[in-house]
């Protein structure tokens, strides 16, 4: 014989093993009920039970009973068996979980309370089976088989081999696995269960469990919770390990769901059970330990909990902050797990239950001595023996006996402990849910206000299953229904283990969780927590550090979605929140600042007055006019001179106005653009280029027409008198005029907003338009350029001593050098150096033109009066070619 943990069964295999007891069972019926027929030859029936009946650890008969069962041992007594002999029967060991007594008393006491009220059941005695599971799976299915048939080994029945149930209703299981098990069997009855503690999410199928109710929330609420837990405290890389049970199974599977659904990634996630061979329980720490993740979600149980921190503290290991379920991080006998300080995790509500505390300690050594479960819990507690030779466990030992000193007022195990009634709770009102069912069956209110129970109702389990659907009560302050799968509103408590200054670790409530509020208001923090360490900072728990606003994350390949780098958001986005997955591309006028993380308008650009390159454009523009007009009043004063009566003093003067014009259009291009600025700059820049080489062209003419005069016979000059040169200008300027006037009644210049040239800035600019009507002024200024400088050239070696055609030119060869070199300049210069290229253009042509055809007659006006006389502008040079 040997002692081992008591494996925990896939709840398919252990359905397949129910079923096939329940055929072993009914087979030996069928054996035996033949066998008492052949035998008798009485019509009666008698039935035997199969095995050895397993006693309650309590019991009280009643009216109606109530089963419950509980993991009071953390295991079940297993040997191998040899199948030659009958098998021992199913035996608990181990050491017992004195909170699972606690919650098997308040059952009891619920159901003491219940018997002596005048409300609820008045004249009706509940009894109680309550029954040691071992917190295995065979013992659970045993029970319930034991519960839906009751203790007699045999019974007779008038027809058929069938007896009535023995309980109405059942409280428990403590775990999820049995819970599943004990469904099974007892399902097909139709006798409800109501579990105070089993919160597997899977158990709210009512497909499959249709008699399954409990008072604990499902763990998919509890999943959610911690998930937003989690996110509430940015930890992005985290741990998980859970019980290799359906309770954690199932319940880390809801986490990982909402967790992926709230970004958090899980760096591993490992499984084992307290029957787990030790080689596998060091591993799941030896993971903790070498882990990089720091938080740690543990969806255990309190047994296997106890045995992986225990393996925790054999080796040292980095600090963790601990992330708790509710069965293990509610365990008052668990904080003497000094590693976990600090940890965190939601709760059922703590709880006050009149009078529960009286009724626990009151046990004296004679009640002990009746109940075996209450000796073990006595002896184990005290370090004595009740009874002298052998111990609760039936061993000869050599101990020292209880002599009747020991005060369980003193004691400090969980059992005694209610200051923190939380589970304990939920078997309390497991019982009420129950009573309330039975009291809607049995009892009935009749004339002044007096309630009747009828004891003697052959009441159904399936009738307290319909009934247990529509309880609703308040107990306590507490309040106490069901939803359609069973479940109840998950309400819970958010508890820290805090150290004190004794050194002594406390839960402490922290803040709340309530799933029947709006998503937004669920999650409440009221109290500082006390992290790792006995730290009041967070601790951090990332693979990546957060990206900073103006970055974007960028997934490691091959790792989760929370390994990432930090990437600078390209040209033109931004981010402006901490762990942008994207960049945001700015609008189209606005531009990201140094940092990137916000979007600004663009610098406006357009030359302007008040800018340098602005200023000297201006003073060029201003001061050439100003010579121009400087040059008139020269004129003006000195017009009966020689040289300004040869040089043809009207066309001089419309010359001399036309290029202060010229000077002067040049403003129009500065300063910020608008649909009239834009509009007149280019406009008046055409027209009066034109009237000014118009004016150039007429000179060179009356040039050439007036050596063409001094031939014999010649009366050209009479064909190009002042009318003629009048109309002449007129009439060049009048075509570029009609020019420009077509230009802005078809497609006029605008003012745009150029944001492709330079993408940090706007450029404020005009548009042409049309570009037939630009190129169209501008050419047909060329081709005036051109014809001026041909005719020109062709007069530049007239015999004159002051030949005027040298110097037109001239200042025809700078203008159209001017002009040339200014298209690819234009073209190529961006922003506002565009219009800079096409004033500067303006300003040195005008400024060629003025200095080649007037600053040198203004220097013998004003410097050589001696040669502005008409005798030396007729003589002949010694160079001069004669015709």
């Amino acid at each position: 014989m040997r002692l081992s943990p008591a494996p925990a069964l896939d709840p398919s295999l252990a359905g397949s093993l129910v079923i096939l007891h329940l055929a072993v069972v009914a087979g030996g019926l069928a054996w035996l009920s033949s066998a008492s027929v052949s035998a008798s030859g009485l019509e009666s029936i008698r039935c035997r039970l199969q095995g050895t009946p397993r006693p309650p650890a309590f019991s009280q008969d009643g009216d109606f009973v109530i089963g419950g069962v509980f993991s009071m041992h953390y295991y079940m007594h297993t040997v191998d068996h040899s199948y030659t002999s009958l098998p021992e029967p199913l035996q608990c060991t181990g050491s017992m979980d004195s909170r699972e007594l606690r919650f098997s008393r308040a059952m009891i006491f619920a159901v003491e309370e219940i018997n002596n009220s005048s409300y609820l059941l008045p004249g009706i005695m509940l009894g109680y089976q309550v029954h040691d599971s071992c917190a295995s799976v065979p013992i659970a299915v045993k029970v319930a088989f034991q519960l839906a048939n009751g203790l007699d080994p045999m019974f007779d029945t008038g027809e058929q081999c069938s007896g009535s149930d023995t309980v109405k209703a059942i409280v428990g299981e403590s775990g999820s696995t049995p819970t599943i098990s004990m469904l099974r069997i007892i399902g097909p009855f139709g006798i409800p269960q109501v579990s105070h503690s089993s919160t597997c999410a899977c158990l709210s199928d009512k497909k499959q469990y249709p008699t399954f109710f409990r008072t604990i929330p499902s763990d998919q609420f509890q999943a959610a919770a911690l998930a937003h837990l989690i996110r509430h405290f940015g930890w992005t890389w985290i741990g998980a390990v859970r019980s290799d049970s359906d309770y954690g199974n199932n319940g880390m599977a809801a986490f990982l769901q909402a967790a992926q659904e709230e970004g958090i990634c899980v760096e591993y996630s490992e499984a084992f059970s307290r029957t787990s061979p030790l080689s596998r329980v060091q591993r799941v720490a030896d993971v903790i330990r070498s882990s990089t993740a720091r938080v740690v979600v543990a969806f255990v149980s309190s047994g296997d909990m106890r045995i992986l921190l225990m393996e925790m503290e054999r080796l040292p290991s980095p600090p963790r902050q601990w992330i708790g379920s509710d069965p293990w991080v509610t365990d008052p006998d668990m904080l003497r797990f000094g590693l976990c300080a600090g940890a965190i995790g939601f709760g059922i509500q703590r709880s006050v239950i009149p009078g529960l505390r009286d009724f626990l300690l009151d046990l004296s050594p004679q009640k002990v001595s009746n109940s075996p479960l209450l000796t073990e819990f006595w002896e184990g507690a005290f370090g004595c023996r009740l009874e002298t030779g052998t111990s609760s466990t039936g061993v000869v030992v050599e101990e020292k006996v209880c002599d009747g000193s020991e005060d369980i007022q003193q004691l400090q195990t969980p059992y005694t402990d209610t200051s923190q009634l939380r589970v304990t709770n939920m078997v309390y009102k497991a019982v009420y849910a129950i009573a309330h069912a039975i009291h809607s069956i049995v009892c009935e209110e009749r004339e002044n206000s007096t309630v009747y129970c009828d004891k003697n109702l052959n009441m159904k389990p399936t009738q307290v299953l319909e009934r247990l659907r529509r309880v609703n009560f308040s107990r306590n302050g507490y309040q106490v229904s069901f939803d359609a799968n069973g479940d109840p509103v998950a309400n819970y408590e958010l508890v820290n283990w805090q150290t004190r200054e004794s050194e002594k670790m406390e839960l402490v409530t922290v803040g709340r969780y309530d799933a029947s509020l709006p998503p937004d208001q669920r999650f409440d923090i009221n109290r500082e927590i006390t992290w790792i360490k006995n730290s009041t900072q967070v601790p951090v728990s990332v693979c990546s550090e957060s990206c900073p606003p103006g970055t974007r994350k960028a997934i490691q390949k091959g790792k989760p979605v929370c390994c990432y780098d930090c990437i600078q958001c390209a040209e033109g986005e931004i981010s402006n929140n901490t762990d942008s997955s994207d960049c945001l591309i700015c609008p189209e006028e606005y531009w990201p600042n140094a940092e990137r993380d916000l979007c600004i308008l663009k610098t406006v650009e357009f030359l302007s007055f008040h800018e340098v390159l602005g200023i000297i454009l201006t003073a060029c523009s201003v001061g050439g006019a100003c010579l121009a007009i400087a040059t008139s009043t020269v004129f003006y004063h000195h017009r009966t001179s020689a040289i300004v009566r040869a040089n043809n003093s009207e066309l001089s003067f419309l010359l001399l106005f036309s290029l202060t014009l010229c000077f002067l259009c040049s403003l129009t291009f500065i300063g910020r653009p608008s649909e009239w600025s834009c509009m007149l700059r280019h406009t008046a820049f055409g027209i009066t280029f034109v009237l000014c080489i118009s004016c150039v062209l007429g000179k060179t003419i009356v040039v050439l027409m007036a050596f063409r005069a001094t031939l014999p016979g010649s009366n050209v000059m009479k064909w190009f008198g002042p009318p003629q040169q009048r109309l002449t200008v007129v009439s060049f300027t009048f075509v570029q005029a009609l020019i420009c006037t077509l230009w802005l009644v078809l497609s006029p210049p605008f003012p745009i907003k150029n944001l492709t040239t330079y993408k940090e800035k706007i450029i404020l600019e005009c548009d042409v338009g049309s570009a037939i009507g630009f190129w169209a002024v501008l050419g047909y200024i060329g081709l005036l350029s051109l014809l001026c400088f041909v005719l020109a050239f062709l007069a530049r070696k007239l015999p004159d001593n002051f030949n005027e055609a040298k110097f037109i030119t001239f200042s025809m060869l700078i203008f159209c050098a001017v002009w040339i070199t200014f298209i690819p300049a234009y073209v190529s210069s961006p922003g506002k150096l565009t219009v800079a290229v096409e004033i500067f253009a303006i300003i040195t042509s005008s400024f060629g033109l003025f200095f080649l055809l007037f600053v040198p007659k203004c220097f013998i006006i004003l410097f050589r009066p001696e040669k502005n006389t008409k005798k030396h502008l007729m003589e002949k040079t010694s160079n001069d070619i004669h015709y």
